[in-house]
């Protein structure tokens, strides 16, 4: 599967009981789709898949294929840091009807290189269902190697990489290992950090997956269809018109910042759930003086 364009992180929706807020859920599917997104990414990292039961997981992913209805890509996040629960989880995601699934690279673990080419394998081979590998090492305490992302392009049903490395050089690397391989135009590389984004699709990534469009989304998609068209005086414009709200965004631990905007702007977003909470007050301010100034508030 070609992975191209915008793709939103989506958050997880929940009611003042802290239950999955289904109808807010849905409504933000319909507005994100009308602000001409390529695609949705439901029971990712953003969406607080880690606070999630089994059964709400499912829920999610089973909400988001009905309500999309085939108008834009559908990509399940389905990671675990056990690879029998991310087999599980993909399977169940493969069974709904997504087009992909989403697989953060086992956290806390921290499995040799090798073992997350196993890892990624084994699911690939027993789900058909097209993979993107994620990579935040800020988070996991795993990185995926340069070499390593070049083997996983090899195997069969692993088409893409989230790279949130914060490392454009990596980037680049990565690129210039797969063209050496022949395999650039097979496996996509995709931007994980959004301040990053412009300079990811400009050494040969092909698109982002991500958290501010929630609360962006029709600046991130011109920006990376400016790009896509070679645009890159406009594209460069976006950027910076963007980038004080997406440093806002980030000032404390996604997806805090984003559901507290969501919130202030009137979409469904609801309570955080612990041990995340509420912003600190100076960082809430800041966010407020962004939402502003991006005129969302």
């Amino acid at each position: 599967m070609n992975f191209e364009g915008t793709y939103v992180a989506m958050v997880t929706p929940f009611t003042k009981d802290g239950t999955f807020d289904e109808e807010g859920f849905r409504s933000n599917i319909n507005y994100l789709i009308d602000q001409g997104v390529n695609g949705l990414v439901g029971a990712g990292t953003t969406g607080e898949s880690a606070t999630m039961t089994h059964e709400e997981h499912h829920k999610v992913i089973e909400v988001l294929v009905d309500e999309v209805d085939g108008k834009v890509d559908t990509i399940a996040g389905t990671g675990s840091n056990s690879t029998s629960e991310a087999l599980s989880l993909t399977k169940f995601a493969c069974d709904a009807g997504v087009d992909a699934a989403l697989l953060i690279t086992p956290y806390y673990n921290k499995p040799q290189q090798h073992a997350l080419v196993k890892h990624y394998g084994t699911i690939a081979e027993a789900c058909d269902l097209p993979i993107i590998a994620y990579n935040v090492p800020s988070r996991t305490g795993c990185d995926i190697e340069v070499e390593t992302a070049v083997e996983l392009a090899k195997i069969d049903g692993v088409d893409a990489i989230k790279e949130a490395s914060g490392s454009v050089d990596k980037v680049s690397d990565i690129y210039r290992a797969l063209a050496n391989e022949d395999l650039e135009s097979e496996f996509n590389i995709l931007s994980g950090e959004d301040s990053l984004t412009l300079p990811i699709m400009s050494v040969g990534g092909t698109g982002v997956i991500s958290a501010s469009a929630n609360i962006d989304a029709k600046r991130m998609v011109l920006m990376v269809d400016s790009i896509l068209n070679d645009d890159y005086t406009r594209a460069l414009e976006l950027h910076y018109e963007m980038l004080e709200l997406i440093r806002a965004i980030f000032v404390e631990s996604n997806p805090v910042p984003v559901k507290t905007a969501m919130n202030l702007m009137g979409l469904p977003s609801g309570p955080l759930r612990e041990p995340l909470c509420e912003m600190k007050d100076e960082n809430l301010e800041i966010l407020k003086i962004a939402l502003k100034n991006s005129n969302l508030i």
